[in-house]
């Protein structure tokens, strides 16, 4: 009766290691794929300026999301939405383009996901009616995350940026030189 159950125990721990990094795939959440943080071109920023925002979303490694222009009618595109605050004025979203790529999930079609890296632009105009001192610009990211195996539910983060602004140049200082030098 010994052997035997030596047997089964053995078998479940061999179950159990296999099933180790399925189990652990499912149980990372959509939120802890992705970090989004948004950076300002200026610090402070001056009535009558532009201003360039970049919302940088560092993926996890092993990691995808899906790119803003997708190649499949299913798939959620990656959304930024924001507040424009009084005295500002967004010219447009700027969203880089992705890589074609193709996963286990996918089959013979490929994804445009982005990994790693990458940076949505925001051009702003600072208009010369905008209010003096700090200025919240709120935005509501939307996302999907996939492994090469699965997809997990879409999530929406928040992302904040807080801008002052001055009444003229004076005292304006280039701000993230390491994001903004880059094209």
């Amino acid at each position: 009766m010994k052997p035997f159950f030596a047997k089964l125990l053995s078998l479940a721990a061999a179950g159990i290691l296999i099933l180790a990094p399925v189990a652990d795939s499912q149980s990372v959440s959509g939120k802890d794929v992705l970090t989004p943080t948004a950076y300002a071109s200026f610090d402070p920023v001056a009535r009558g300026m532009d201003l360039n925002v970049a919302v940088v979303l560092k993926i996890k490694p092993g990691f995808h999301v899906n790119a803003r222009k997708v190649t499949a009618e299913y798939l959620i595109p990656t959304d930024l939405r924001l507040g424009v605050p009084p005295g500002f004025k967004l010219t447009d979203v700027i969203y880089p383009e992705g890589t074609l790529q193709t996963f286990a999930f996918s089959k013979n079609t490929q994804l445009n996901v982005y990994t790693d890296s990458v940076a949505i632009r925001l051009p702003f105009l600072v208009l010369a009616s905008a209010p003096l001192g700090p200025q919240h610009i709120p935005m509501k990211l939307r996302y999907q995350a996939c492994s090469t195996e699965i997809c997990l539910p879409p999530v929406t983060k928040d992302v904040d940026l807080t801008v002052n602004v001055v009444a003229n140049r004076s005292g304006v200082k280039a701000a993230n030189p390491e994001v903004f030098s880059k094209k």
